[in-house]
């Protein structure tokens, strides 16, 4: 018995197949090249084809089911190639043919002929046009404009709206129902579930409130910041900018004593009077509630936390915008904010003419929205895509825009 009988690998069966149909068994040892698999491959379907030696590299085996191309150098067993497996022996597509010259010379010129033009081409066609003054910054404040103006025009339109609906006779028990929606505010609540598994862990309740509503609610994030702060002296000091623990509980008491109101025997002037107290409540509960994170960032480069609250209130809560204003002139100031429009301006003449603004000052949603928006600008969206306040802040924003560039 020969030597290489005696220690030959496993035999494998493989079925082979060609692009032309052609189908046959293959019988190796599992320790032949892929290279070699593949000339007796090509001489079963291709006779007298090894005669040149570009054709085994100029064909390729692919597996069937993992559909992975086998490499010349090595084994079937290196490729995990099991008996019984599909092979696949194709034709390799052959590389496009190089460009003559004369077809790159002509792809270049077409390519200079698209290229844009450059500066001293852009300066010498333009140059019996009539010259403009063009302000670069007018586009990058337009924006900012609006926020600034929007502000005013909401200061104006809630006290339309408020003596609107004073005349409605059921305004009072819409607004006990809108004051009692309030106190549902999803942004003041703490996901419970959330809490309990921190309070499982260990950590005191008070401090896990804390890191939730720092880190959004996320467990993962809360713990990994309780566990970094908790040598931290000041890691139970209440946030920045929020209200002390028993606020919370005054403002619902204050809630109660709304809802309660006078009775249906009671006059139209104690009625009003209410309304008007509910509205003052309203806007107690809609107070701007800066971002802790954002507060605490702006006090680390040192800034005082009021001047640093003010910021965030005036540039909507976002942080950059808020170190630029806290580092320039501090313009507009956060007393402009409560300041409403001039009543006798075409804008707002125009504004309150529209249609569709005086069907919605007669709405208590819209006049939620309003005082929403006016605390917390970054839930203008919300109110954009709601049903109901939506085209009311769609008509004011196409209004300021029409009469800005007049």
């Amino acid at each position: 018995v020969q030597e290489e009988k005696i220690f030959a690998g496993k035999v494998l069966r493989l079925h082979v197949c060609t692009m032309e149909g052609a189908e046959w068994l293959e019988e190796v040892p599992e320790d032949t090249t892929v290279e070699k698999l593949k000339e007796r491959c090509l001489k079963h379907c291709l006779p007298g084809s090894l005669e040149d030696p570009k054709t085994v590299t100029h064909h390729k085996l692919i597996h069937a089911t993992s559909e992975k191309v086998l490499t010349d150098t090595k084994t079937v067993l290196e490729e995990n190639i099991q008996d019984r497996d599909v092979l696949l022996l194709i034709k390799k597509r052959a590389p496009p043919p190089l460009p003559k010259m004369a077809d790159v010379s002509a792809e270049e010129k077409r390519k200079q002929e698209q290229k844009a033009p450059d500066k001293d081409a852009i300066l010498k066609a333009t140059a019996n046009l009539p010259a403009r003054s063009v302000d670069r910054t007018v586009a990058h404040h337009n924006m900012r404009d609006f926020q600034t103006e929007l502000r005013k025009i909401l200061v104006s339109l809630i006290e339309v709206a408020q003596k609107l609906l004073a005349l409605n006779p059921d305004a009072v028990e819409l607004f006990k129902k809108a004051n009692a929606m309030l106190d549902e505010d999803e942004e003041d609540r703490v996901d419970e579930i959330a809490l309990r598994q921190l309070t499982e862990m260990g950590f005191p309740e008070s401090r896990a409130v804390k890191a939730l509503r720092l880190n959004h609610m996320s467990v993962t994030q809360a713990m990994e910041w309780l566990i970094e702060h908790a040598d931290d002296p000041s890691v139970d000091a209440p946030l920045p900018g929020q209200t002390p623990a028993e606020a919370p509980a005054e403002g619902a008491a204050s809630s109660a004593e709304a809802a309660a109101g006078p009775s249906s025997e009671e006059g139209g002037e104690e009625a009003k009077d209410e309304l008007t107290e509910i509205f003052k409540k309203i806007r107690r509960k809609r107070e701007f509630r800066p971002d802790p994170r954002a507060v605490i960032a702006l006090m680390e480069m040192g800034f005082d936390e009021k001047e640093v609250v003010d910021a965030l209130r005036v540039n909507n809560n976002q942080q950059n915008a808020a170190c630029e204003w806290l580092l320039g002139d501090r313009k507009p100031s956060p007393e402009d904010l409560d300041k409403g429009i001039d009543t006798n301006s075409p804008l707002f003449q125009a504004i309150l003419e529209n249609p569709v603004v005086q069907l919605g000052l007669t709405n208590p949603k819209t006049l939620l929205a309003f005082e929403d928006m006016l605390e917390n600008p970054l839930n203008s969206t919300q109110w954009m895509n709601d049903p109901e306040t939506g085209p009311v802040m769609l008509q004011i924003s196409r209004i300021f825009q029409t009469l800005n560039r007049t």
